[in-house]
Order: C-alpha cells, then sequence, then structure tokens
C-alpha cells in the first residue's frame, strides 16, 4: 500500500513496548519511524495502544499514526549486551570515570594494549581525552577510575538508560517510560 502523508510526518514516531507494555530499550529510546508502525501494524506484528491526531493516506484508506505500539510476541531481553562504545558509555554514565567530565570522551584500556591488556568489558573505562593522554601508556599513573569497570546485564544498561530521558516525549509515551514515579491523586 503506497501511503500520501501529511507534511513533516517524520516528527510521528512510535514508543515501541515489548510485550509486557515495558519499552524495548530506555536509552536509546526504542521508537520506530511512522512508515516501520504503519507497515508492522498492516501485518499484524504489533497492537496499538495510542495514536496521534494526525493521519497518513492511501487512495482507499486513512489511518491515524500510532504514536504507541506494542509487540505482539515477547522479546527477551535476558540476553548479554553487546560491547560496544555507546554500551561502555551507558555503563559508565557518559562521564569520564577518571575526573567525571562528559566532554570529549574516548575510552581506556586500565590494563595498556601495549603491555598486553584486551578491549574487554572489564578492562575499558571511559574516559576524556585529556586523562587518556595524561595516563598514557602506564599501569600506575596514580589514576584511579571510579567504578571498577565490569560486563553489565541488559537490565543494569536499561535502569542506566532510564536516567536520560530522550529531548521529545509525546504526551501518550509518558505512561509507558516512567515505571516508579508517584502518581498524582
Amino acid at each position: 500500500m503506497s501511503l500520501v502523508a501529511a507534511s513533516n510526518n517524520q516528527h510521528w514516531p512510535a514508543l515501541v513496548l515489548n510485550a509486557d507494555y515495558r519499552p524495548l530499550s530506555y536509552y536509546p529510546l526504542s521508537l520506530w519511524p511512522w512508515q516501520e508502525t504503519v507497515k508492522a501494524v498492516f501485518l499484524e506484528r504489533v497492537d496499538v495502544v495510542a495514536e496521534y491526531d494526525h493521519e497518513v493516506h492511501s487512495p482507499s484508506r486513512a489511518m491515524r499514526i500510532p504514536s504507541v505500539i506494542c509487540l505482539r510476541e515477547y522479546v527477551s531481553q535476558d540476553r548479554p549486551p553487546a560491547f560496544t562504545r555507546f554500551n561502555v558509555f551507558l555503563r559508565d554514565g557518559f562521564v569520564c570515570q577518571y575526573c567525571g567530565t562528559a566532554e570529549d570522551l574516548t575510552f581506556d584500556h586500565l590494563l595498556p594494549r601495549s603491555r598486553g591488556g584486551r578491549t574487554t568489558w572489564d578492562n575499558i573505562v571511559t574516559a576524556c581525552a585529556p586523562c587518556n593522554l595524561r595516563k598514557g601508556g602506564r599501569i600506575f599513573s596514580g589514576m584511579r577510575p571510579h567504578q571498577h569497570p565490569r560486563r553489565p546485564s541488559m537490565f543494569e544498561l536499561q535502569e542506566i538508560g532510564r536516567r536520560f530521558p530522550p529531548h521529545y516525549m509525546h504526551d501518550t509515551w509518558l505512561d509507558y517510560l516512567y515505571w516508579d514515579v508517584e502518581l498524582d491523586a
């Protein structure tokens, strides 16, 4: 089905919930573009939970754009997280583990590669470029990371991700993003 959309529909993403009505990911927030969302609705892979006031049109049909969708099949979150630069930064809260700054981030090998250190969860910390340069290839530089590096679970990364709210949140998403906030009386 070819859809002709109202202007600026690229600004109508859908929050994607797992079958248990929790977001697939908090950071980055699990969002699909409206085109993917409409396709998933027609293929009956998702249920529409909430909609925008805007519509998309085909020659024979009009459909309100979904703002929150829920997968019909549960996607397990028990798998270990991938070892990526982004996940290391997320584990470390997007701050240098030596000085606490959030500027010019890279990562540092605690045991330098030149001394046999490997690029693993247990040997990498987030560091700003100045601290990384200051530490250099030394093991004992007097610099100690605030947290000892280790492999986080997917649950831990999700909990850390909840601390970083997205820049944009539609009203229909709020009930699904903050499970532990106190409700208004």
